[in-house]
């Protein structure tokens, strides 16, 4: 898996975007928030179409503005294509409205690059990364398939990353740092 401190590995892939005929993709890489000098959030997921999945897409997008007050892009991500992506995001009603593309790594390269695969199928674990402007991965967070994560815990990293300081254990933004 990759390790903190490495830089981010480079990329060029399909996103979906929205459901509006269109406009339902892009192509998104990995100097795209270098280039806007911002923060990354890269969460991967097993599957489309499975059941802790949605609540964890859901949850990250409830909670968009918290990543773009913090100047961070979001991006969802899987094994599956952008059409499956799209297929869900129409046919859920929760999803079908995201702020954040759904990154489709069909090839497997990227997530085979970050050592995330699992098993005979080769599908992505419930990884997190959080990445610098500069590109180099300053967090990394890996889930059992069957664990969904906690959107909350991966905002209070952020802002602990992004404080430059030592923060004790439960440090949440405003508070008090240590010396």
């Amino acid at each position: 898996m990759i390790n903190l401190g490495q830089k981010f590995p480079e990329f060029k892939k399909k996103a979906t975007v929205s459901v509006v005929p269109g406009k339902e993709f892009t192509e998104i890489t990995n100097n795209d928030h270098i280039a806007k000098k911002r923060w990354m959030v890269m969460f991967w997921y097993p599957k489309d179409f499975t059941f802790v999945c949605p609540t964890e897409i859901v949850d990250f997008d409830v909670k968009f503005n918290e990543f773009e007050s913090r100047n961070c892009d979001l991006i969802g991500a899987s094994t599956d294509t952008e059409f499956s992506h799209l297929g869900w995001m129409v046919s859920h009603p929760d999803l079908n409205k995201l702020k954040f593309p759904l990154l489709a790594d069909t090839s497997k390269s990227l997530a085979n690059e970050l050592g995330i695969l699992e098993g005979d199928e080769k599908i992505a674990y419930r990884v997190t990364t959080i990445t610098d402007p500069n590109g180099i991965v300053k967090w990394v967070c890996a889930n059992d398939l069957s664990v969904g994560r906690n959107v909350d815990e991966v905002i209070r990293v952020l802002d602990a990353l992004q404080s430059g300081k030592l923060t004790p254990c439960g440090w949440k933004k405003g508070e008090k740092t240590l010396n």
